[in-house]
């Protein structure tokens, strides 16, 4: 499956886009069912992510949220006081139960044909959309915060901590099969503040979703300086970007941990030659490893023609593994 594998590049989204807003769509279960299962019709991807988004939650607890619109960005209401952290723990899944009925829908209509793909923001990634409005190049105001008010920052992750869990824990009871954590901006931190500042949430926050009865990808980009941290941090699967040697990551992870990745989502707009080397050189250096998906190193982009990713899925699909 692709990360993005629903987003403009899809002919079928622009034309419902005309019609509707990103979270207007997020909202209308019926809708954002078909939309999650169109790549698995139109490309035979293995797996089915549900259409929706990160910051769904953090809507649901009261902060504005503004998707804008032609890919200009995320504007989020920033969190300023100890008011606006009980405005988190005021979350209940009954708020984004929009959700769980598209993961009802979609889990009908596929009736076990590929896994269910629950999703959900790490608390770190949304701390910073909350602390800097959207997102910065270096996310000085979130390293601010947590260097100079432990007590706020820590009573932050907690609560943003919870809002995933619970979010979590009820796509798998719609049916999930999967959840993946996006912790998309973690990559600003250095290894210290990493394992000081964001672990022990982590730790917590997986511990507690695979008591729910379902497998968990950590996904992280700009990852290479963490990554065993990520796995001590804990995961079935680990998600790396192009920015990291996958042969190498597998050095660092070691056997008992998956690895899904790494294709540069630009390689999408070459020609299928070159896509086809890029893929062949990920593939060869997975080998029959257990615990290996294939996937881009992010999500899919706006601009990428859909010949071309029906001819990556069905490249990897052809492959066969050495084992001479």
């Amino acid at each position: 499956w692709l990360m993005r594998q629903v987003g403009r590049y899809l002919p079928e989204y622009r034309e419902l886009r005309r019609r509707m807003s990103f979270m207007e769509i997020c909202k209308s279960p019926e809708i954002s069912a078909e939309l999650t299962i169109l790549p698995v019709e139109k490309f035979g991807v293995d797996g089915a992510i549900i259409f929706s988004d990160i910051l769904t939650p953090i809507e649901a607890c009261g902060f504005d949220v503004r998707i804008e619109e032609g890919g200009g960005g995320v504007a989020v209401e920033n969190l300023k006081t100890e008011k606006d952290i009980e405005k988190l723990r005021s979350y209940t899944p009954d708020s984004t139960s929009f959700v769980y009925e598209s993961i009802r829908i979609v889990k009908k209509m596929l009736n076990g044909k590929v896994p269910v793909i629950g999703f959900a923001g790490a608390p770190f990634t949304l701390a910073c959309y909350l602390v800097e409005g959207g997102t910065t190049r270096n996310m000085l105001s979130v390293k601010q915060l947590m260097y100079s008010n432990a007590g706020l920052w820590n009573r932050l992750m907690d609560s943003l901590t919870d809002v995933v869990l619970h979010h979590s824990r009820e796509q798998v009871r719609a049916g999930a099969d999967v959840i993946q954590l996006f912790d998309s901006w973690v990559g600003v931190l250095s290894p210290l503040d990493y394992r000081k500042y964001v672990m022990p949430y982590m730790k917590r926050l997986v511990r507690e979703i695979k008591t729910a009865g379902c497998y968990v990808i950590h996904f992280a980009t700009c990852s290479a300086g963490i990554l065993k941290l990520m796995q001590e941090a804990g995961g079935d699967v680990i998600g790396i970007d192009w920015r990291i040697d996958i042969g190498h990551a597998w050095e660092v992870i070691g056997d008992k941990t998956g690895i899904q990745g790494n294709l540069d989502p630009a390689k999408l707009l070459a020609d299928k030659r070159l896509i086809e080397e890029e893929a062949r050189s990920i593939l060869d250096k997975t080998g029959s490893r257990p615990g290996y998906i294939f996937n881009l190193g992010h999500g899919v982009l706006p601009n990428t023609p859909c010949e071309n990713v029906k001819f990556l899925v069905e490249y990897v699909h052809s492959y066969e593994v050495d084992v001479a």
